[in-house]
């Protein structure tokens, strides 16, 4: 972007500016040198005297005279030497005034010469710029040139490649076509065939399925039948083991009773032993007793397997309380192990053991008892 040229009067307006501030600042300071000049004394009136020698006046008179003549001269002659000064001094500041007159008007010359200077370097940047501007400017047409011409033949190169183009893509349509039509007719062949063969399959797999849902309707009515036939088995085995369990109950609790009963009505030899005999008996019976209770809470693992053998530590209160049930030796699985010891929890309390005496109780304060899955399964 080109600079605007200053006008005549834009270019001469600073050194104006600055040639009237001088001519401000040297006349302040006129006034300031006169205004500190010291004040002269006042001058007095020159007194012009002429004597006359009288004869007939006396010696002290005339040198009465004689005197006051010679202070008049002097006086006179002071006068003369401030006059003197004043003029002096009045010359030197004209001579002054002219100098930075001169220095002034130097000055003037010396900033319009620096004016023109930069004037004239000012015109030779607008020159080198207006040439540069004209040399950039021709460059960039000759590069538009350059450009519009490669454009040109691009644009040409581009026409002849679409044209290439597009022919071959026409010939690859009508080959697409062809192929095409190739494909839809061997398709509807395939097809019909496809069809027909659908048909049979169809046909195939239906009576597949009537011959399937028949079966599946024999098996299902097969699993109810025996379904039903093994709840009845399990319903009656269940039966089965209560009744035994109840009977092997009873049948303790009547030996108890018919022990205590000998003990009490023979003699004291007799009821000693009777007593032994009959404890081993009880023992037998507890532990019968204790391994059925126990079965009536079993929960069978699916790892429980005939042979397994896990021996446990009961711990008990003479009201025939289970205090605590420990491994003392395991089976060898966990699952079993962990059954069995919750089995003889769930016992709680046996009733039956509370009429014991202290010596038949005692071998069950802590004892050991051996389980199985045969054991628990009763």
């Amino acid at each position: 972007m080109q600079q605007r040229e200053p006008s005549a009067s834009e270019s001469y307006f600073w050194p104006s500016v600055w040639a009237i501030g001088l001519h401000v600042l040297v006349f302040g300071m006129l006034f300031v040198s006169f205004a500190m000049t010291p004040e002269l004394p006042p001058s007095k009136p020159i007194v012009q005297a002429t004597l006359y020698q009288l004869k007939s006046k006396s010696q002290a008179t005339t040198q009465t005279n004689q005197k006051i003549a010679g202070e008049a001269k002097k006086t006179a002659s002071r006068q003369t030497e401030v006059e003197q000064l004043e003029q002096k001094k009045v010359e030197q500041e004209a001579v002054k005034a002219a100098e930075q007159k001169k220095a002034d008007t130097a000055q003037k010359a010396e900033e319009a010469r620096e004016a023109a200077e930069a004037k004239k370097a000012e015109e030779a940047a607008k020159a080198a710029e207006a040439k540069k501007a004209a040399e950039a400017k021709k460059a960039d047409e000759a590069k538009k040139a350059d450009e519009a011409k490669k454009a040109d033949e691009s644009k040409k190169a581009a026409e002849k490649q679409q044209a290439d183009i597009a022919k071959k893509k026409a010939e690859e349509e009508a080959k697409k076509k062809a192929e095409e039509e190739a494909k839809k007719q061997a398709a509807e062949e395939a097809k019909k065939k496809a069809a027909e063969d659908a048909k049979k399959q169809a046909a195939e797999e239906a009576k597949k399925k009537a011959a399937e849902d028949a079966k599946k309707a024999a098996a299902a009515e097969d699993a109810k039948k025996k379904a039903a036939e093994e709840a009845k088995k399990k319903a009656a085995a269940d039966a089965q083991k209560k009744k035994a369990q109840d009977a092997a109950r009873k049948a303790a609790e009547d030996k108890k009773a018919q022990a205590l009963a000998e003990l009490l009505s023979d003699t004291t030899e007799r009821q000693q032993a009777l007593a032994d005999e009959q404890g081993d008996q009880v023992a037998g019976d507890f532990d019968d007793l204790i391994r059925m209770r126990a079965a009536e809470g079993w929960a069978r693992p699916p790892s429980a397997r005939k042979g397994m053998t896990v021996v446990l530590q009961i711990n008990m209160l003479p009201d025939g309380t289970v205090t605590a049930v420990k491994v003392a030796k395991s089976s060898g699985d966990a699952s079993f192990d962990s059954s069995a010891v919750a089995a003889v929890k769930n016992i709680g309390r046996l009733t039956e053991m509370q009429g014991l005496k202290p010596n038949e109780f005692n071998p069950y304060r802590s004892f050991k008892m051996t389980f199985t899955p045969e054991d628990l399964a009763l």
